[in-house]
């Protein structure tokens, strides 16, 4: 049989092991928060983009 203090020594290395190192993923997480946004901006923008350029030249070739 194994002495208490073995046990909670392994106990203690294998958590210490066994920990996961999330430092990184917080950043991972805001970059594609980032990449999203500028997706959805620049779509946005596009869209808005081709209407405004429609109804300016619409405007054009009516005044003509």
């Amino acid at each position: 049989m194994q002495s208490p203090l073995a046990v909670a020594m392994l106990k203690k290395v294998a958590s210490a092991r066994l920990r996961w190192d999330e430092d990184g993923q917080d950043l991972l997480e805001y970059g594609m928060l980032v990449a999203l946004i500028a997706l959805v901006a620049i779509g946005a923008v596009g869209i808005v983009g081709n209407a405004v350029n429609e109804l300016f030249w619409q405007n054009i070739a009516n005044n003509f």
